[in-house]
């Protein structure tokens, strides 16, 4: 007979993993199943997030962010660097001993929180007895079965069609990070987060980048005058951006790659590389999850449907994080895995989708929540704008990192913040604050008068919540 649970939870990446360690806290008997090996074969929990995604990501950035300051920045502060090398290996094997602390951080997660893990793929079997029946198909094969199933599958990266990954010369964002030596030309299909993130690794260790957007504007999610700042700080760095492309054949051989496309202008150009990394998006993993047995829903796109309460069409059946509709993001996976938890409790478990933070780990760093500019415009709110540079904040110029700034969006008749755009230096911890500001409905003149220690970048936040009532202190 099968081992019975009261909830059984597919996949143990950001989602998966805190919603089974919810529902464990709540009393529930929980199993979660997860497939991931790491070099060894043995169990990698995590996800994408944690073993291709955001952590390894994170180790690559801040390496190359060192030995960019090295060759670049310490002079500055008057120290002398010569000879400034980098060890690729070293760097790599660094990125893969976070990522296995990661992975270890949530067995024993697990284990604290007495849920059994199974390493495997999960797949759906049948509908049973008022429960489920889950296959696992790992060393060796076994049936569970739970009365409650939460699957967070995630996502994988979308290729071009006819231009499949060989995660060597044309790479998804898994062989973007295990590159084994700086390429001389390095290009990317797709200026989105990964593309930033990976061409700023390898920019700053010597790669020449190009990247190729079809969009005609850059970072077309984020504010404007903030994503037109950004981009001009990336071309000052040395990365070829070109908008409005439209990418044509893709040839791989020996010696590099080789990219067809048409130029903003019309014009016919070619694009020769040793590396190419396409980021143009990421896809719904539903592939394997044997939907049809049991008649799960999927929408076109081959993503779970639900409801507004992660419920999908099937009773005490759930489905979170990228594997659904929404941002994919980590952090969203993870409130969503904890509602469900909650739901599954008879208690009221929450998101809002509103105070969702978004951040780019580039630098300088883009974070925001909240409405763009362009966004109140379109909807035809009234709004007020503030904004506040670093360039005048005494924290930024002692960091010696003063590009950017913190733009702050407030209604024009409550003053109730409404939105937060930061470019500039350790924007992804700044915007916390906007965050919980936003969670409480908070004006713009809460924040100014909130007091922020001096001197910190925090302070730029408050200028700005005071410039949009025209009164900064500052600037």
């Amino acid at each position: 007979m099968s081992q019975q649970f009261d909830v059984v939870v597919i996949g143990a990446g950001p989602g998966g993993y805190i919603a089974a360690i919810r529902a464990a806290q709540l009393g529930f008997n929980v199993a979660c199943i997860d497939e991931w090996k790491n070099a060894a074969g043995g169990p990698a929990p995590g996800g994408t997030c944690t073993n291709v995604g955001c952590i390894p990501s994170k180790a690559l950035l801040q390496s190359s962010e060192h030995f960019d300051h090295a060759n670049h920045h310490f002079a500055d502060h008057g120290i002398t660097a010569t000879g400034v090398k980098m060890d690729i290996a070293k760097m790599l094997a660094r990125k893969d001993s976070v990522v296995k602390q990661n992975n270890e951080g949530i067995l024993f997660l697990f284990k604290k929180n007495k849920v059994s893990f199974f390493h495997g793929r999960g797949s759906f079997v049948a509908a049973k007895d008022g429960a489920y029946e889950i296959k696992v198909a790992g060393k060796v094969e076994e049936t569970i079965s739970g009365k409650h199933v939460v699957v967070a599958t995630g996502s994988s990266a979308r290729t071009l069609p006819g231009t499949p990954f060989d995660e060597d010369n044309i790479l998804s964002n898994d062989g973007a990070l295990r590159i084994g030596a700086v390429p001389k030309k390095l290009g990317l299909i797709g200026s989105g987060v990964i593309g930033l993130e990976m061409g700023s690794v390898w920019r700053r260790l010597g790669a020449e980048v190009t990247v190729l957007e079809g969009l005609p504007t850059f970072l077309g999610a984020v504010d404007q005058q903030i994503a037109k700042e950004a981009h001009k700080a990336f071309i000052k760095q040395g990365l070829k951006i070109e908008l409005g492309v439209k990418v044509g054949e893709i040839k791989s051989a020996k010696k590099g790659v080789s990219v067809a496309y048409t130029n903003a202008k019309g014009e016919a150009v070619s694009l020769d590389v040793d590396k190419l990394i396409i980021s143009i998006g990421r896809v719904a993993n539903t592939t394997g999850l044997a939907a049809d047995t049991v008649g799960l829903a999927l929408d076109e796109r081959g993503a779970i449907v639900v409801d507004a309460d992660c419920k999908t069409n099937l009773p005490n059946v759930w489905a979170v994080g990228d594997v659904v509709r929404g941002p994919m993001l980590a952090h969203k996976a993870e409130e969503e895995g904890v509602a469900v938890a909650e739901r599954i409790a008879g208690q009221h478990g929450h998101v809002n989708f509103n105070t969702i933070p978004w951040v780019i780990y580039t630098n300088p760093e883009i974070a925001w929540v909240g409405q763009t500019e362009e966004q109140l415009k379109a909807a035809g709110r009234a709004y007020k704008a503030g904004t506040f540079p670093f360039m005048a904040n005494g924290r930024a110029r002692a960091l010696g990192d003063t590009t950017g700034m913190v733009k702050m969006l407030a209604d024009a008749a409550t003053d109730e913040i409404l939105g937060v755009h930061i470019v500039g230096p350790m924007a992804s911890e700044l915007i916390a604050e906007c965050v919980v500001a936003m969670e409480f409905r908070a004006s713009s003149e809460d924040i100014a008068r909130i007091c922020h220690a001096h001197p910190s970048l925090s302070e730029a936040t408050k200028e700005a919540a005071l410039a949009v009532d025209k009164r900064t202190l500052n600037f």
